[in-house]
């Protein structure tokens, strides 16, 4: 070992005349090199570390050839020689010398060199010593430095563990993380096994590498004489130092892992709450035993992962309560509705990439209503946890209730929001309800803080229907009752509506707009079945991922068959609601103009407008009014307004001045016929107005 960095020696001039005491005190040896002569003299206590009495040498440097080996004799020789070429003041090396006994003890030599006028070296004055304690501590202290690097790295891989442990949310996640390039193969394990308890037993949930599972081991009792059962068993970690111990203490283990070269094995119990849950175990190739600080790493390693293995559990117990409640709160068949194809999807959220699903209050609903109309309804209730799931099957549950009952649209929403504020919860809800005559094509649409529901035509063409808006549900004791304005479209035989929740239009980066254009040029190239484009349009919220749930509903128009009535209207008008009154009128007007009922359409909508007055006004009961298209030799619109009240219309004599009393004046005049019919608990006006002579164009 050359050091060439040392210090110049600072000794008198008259060195070595006088250095035994100074150096002999230092445990330190002298000698005085004449380069000329080739005699290199040395005192007593260098004669001592290179282990030669003074009779044997013979100031020649040649006779110490024996003491030193021949490696380090030329070692030394390369760093003299170079130091005397090329100017040096001094030099050092470290070189071993063979003591009489055979021993090798390390020695270090510091030389100063001194030269002629001319820069010529004429003389090597220098000391020897014995270093052999300083170069032994030395690599102690290097050995210490490489134990502490181990007991460092591996301090670091408990560390990434047990932060990468901290994002696992499922019994999977957890496997993955131990599995993955940060996890305990950073320990030297070739491979790991993991059970969970189970009823008593040990189900195996992790093995090692592909094809070395051991047929009877996936279920285990924890009295069998297996590793793992033995951990679980005694709450103790199980360690296997060597191949021999592996198969005398579980020669049944023993004989299917022979294959896999285990030469060790930790087995760890699983323990939460002093209470075991499971056990892991770490197989080696490579190693045999444990240091006690190793196993104090790997017994801190199994209390991290116990912990993290209990929070997967109750996660996945919670999914499982959620999900299943979620299920039950979804309508579990979408009836066939005459007049459209239908297709509904829902997809839960992934949270944090791939770790699992999520659960919330997205859902759909599809409502058959009374004549050949339906309700499509898509909500979204705030939150994403059981109770999340538990307020939207109730409000799915009171919205078809209400809608079922015969009320209008807006109406079926402001008593939805009133309910949802009543139900003492905090969360609010986003929804929007469509209610769609098949026949004539009429959609009355009502939205509370929701996403405008898309249309795609015939041609292809995709667009968004923006649609008048009201506050979310539940915010009515903040606001007082919420008035929802309808919206009024048709729908085309051929097109096709969509109701989506905003999981499938919100996009990392973009704002709401950008992701209602994206999704409208998507399903304008996408499929015409609607089973088929509801199946897309989930593959690319697969494909994106995102924090959101996705429900979809989709109802394409279809022509209905010609043998059937040409379109028909129904709707419930209740007394003091105004509202379902004014959303009756625009649905007849709305109805009569798409049966193309020409210049007779004013006349229908006025005769309907006085019989459902007239119910209203003198009975105590709803009006149930009822429009039909007809066709056959000539085609006529058909007027049926019903009530509870048997008392028949009478013909009233109005007065010069009077506003009322020619209900039925009117009627007669502008109706081709009308009539009274008794039904049941009650009646039913109807008047018919012939708006085409002949065969039905169709």
């Amino acid at each position: 070992m050359a050091d060439r960095g040392a210090s110049p020696l600072s000794l008198p001039d008259d060195w070595p005349d006088h250095p035994d005491p100074i150096l002999a005190l230092n445990r330190m040896g002298g000698f005085d090199w004449d380069l000329d002569a080739g005699v290199m003299q040395m005192d007593a206590q260098a004669h001592e570390i290179f282990d030669v009495r003074p009779g044997e040498y013979d100031d020649r440097p040649e006779s110490l050839e024996s003491r030193v080996p021949s490696g380090d004799a030329l070692r030394l020789d390369t760093v003299v020689s170079q130091a005397l070429k090329d100017g040096s003041e001094n030099y050092g090396a470290y070189f071993r010398v063979r003591r009489r006994d055979g021993s090798l003890r390390w020695t270090h030599t510091q030389g100063y060199i001194r030269r002629d006028e001319s820069g010529r070296p004429r003389r090597i004055i220098g000391i020897v010593r014995d270093a052999t304690q300083e170069l032994g501590e030395s690599e102690a202290r290097r050995e210490q430095a490489a134990q502490e690097d181990v007991r460092r790295r591996q301090t670091n891989v408990v560390q990434l563990t047990t932060a990468a442990l901290a994002h696992a949310r499922t019994v999977q996640d957890v496997i993955d993380v131990l599995k993955d390039t940060h996890g305990l193969t950073h320990l030297g394990a070739t491979s790991l096994v993991m059970g969970l308890l189970e009823a008593g037993r040990i189900r195996l949930v992790a093995e090692g590498p592909a094809g070395s599972l051991i047929p009877g081991t996936e279920v285990t009792g924890i009295d069998e004489p297996y590793p793992m059962s033995e951990a679980v068993r005694t709450l103790s970690p199980c360690f296997i130092d060597s191949p021999e111990e592996f198969a005398e203490r579980y020669p049944q283990l023993w004989q299917g892992l022979t294959g896999l070269h285990i030469t060790s094995a930790a087995y760890l119990p699983l323990i939460v709450q002093a209470r075991p849950i499971g056990a892991m175990g770490l197989l080696y190739s490579d190693r045999r035993g444990f240091s006690a600080e190793e196993r104090n790493i790997l017994v801190a390693l199994g209390s991290s992962i116990s912990q993290s293995m209990q929070r997967a559990m109750f996660y996945e117990q919670e999914m499982d309560l959620a999900q299943g409640l979620q299920q039950a709160m979804l309508p579990r068949t979408i009836p066939s509705v005459p007049g459209a194809d239908l297709a509904v999807r829902y997809r839960a959220a992934t949270i944090g990439g791939s770790l699992g699903r999520d659960i919330g209050g997205d859902w759909y609903d599809l409502i058959p209503l009374p004549g050949g109309r339906v309700g499509a309804v898509i909500g979204d209730v705030q939150g994403h946890d059981t109770h999340a799931a538990a307020v939207m099957g109730q409000l799915r549950i009171v919205l078809r209730a209400y809608a079922a009952e015969g009320h209008p649209p807006a109406t079926v929403m402001a008593r939805a929001s009133v309910f949802l504020d009543e139900l003492d919860t905090d969360r609010s809800a986003t929804c929007l309800y469509a209610e769609a005559d098949l026949a004539t094509g009429v959609l009355q649409m009502v939205r509370a803080g929701h996403l405008d529901p898309l249309v795609r035509r015939t041609d292809g063409s995709c667009r968004r229907v923006p649609v008048p808006g009201g506050l979310p549900l539940g915010l009515s004791a903040e606001f007082g009752r919420l008035d929802y304005p309808v919206g009024t479209m048709e729908l085309d035989p051929g097109d096709t509506l969509l109701l989506c929740t905003d999981g499938l239009i919100e996009q990392p980066g973009a704002d709401l707009d950008d992701g209602m254009e994206t999704l409208s040029a998507l399903i304008a190239v996408g499929p015409d079945d609607v089973r088929e484009l509801a199946d897309r349009l989930i593959e690319v919220a697969e494909e994106r991922g995102g924090g959101d749930d996705v429900a979809l509903l989709l109802l394409r128009r279809r022509a209905l068959d010609s043998a059937r009535p040409g379109g028909r209207l129904k709707r419930r008008v209740t007394p003091g609601d105004p509202e379902a009154l004014a959303e009756t009128r625009r649905a007849i007007r709305t109805a009569v103009g798409a049966w193309d009922a020409g210049d007779r359409a004013d006349e229908i909508e006025l005769v309907a407008d006085e019989m459902i007055t007239n119910v209203l006004m003198h009975t105590e009961g709803s009006a149930i009014v009822t429009l039909r298209a007809l066709t056959g030799g000539e085609r006529r619109v058909r007027v049926e307004v019903e009530d509870s009240s048997s008392a028949l219309p009478r013909r009233r004599e109005a007065g010069e001045s009077g506003v009322s009393g020619r209900g039925l004046l009117l009627i007669e005049t502008l109706t081709d016929v009308w009539g009274v019919e008794a039904r049941g608990g009650g009646k039913c006006v109807w008047s018919e107005f012939v708006v085409a002579k002949g065969p039905d164009p169709a």
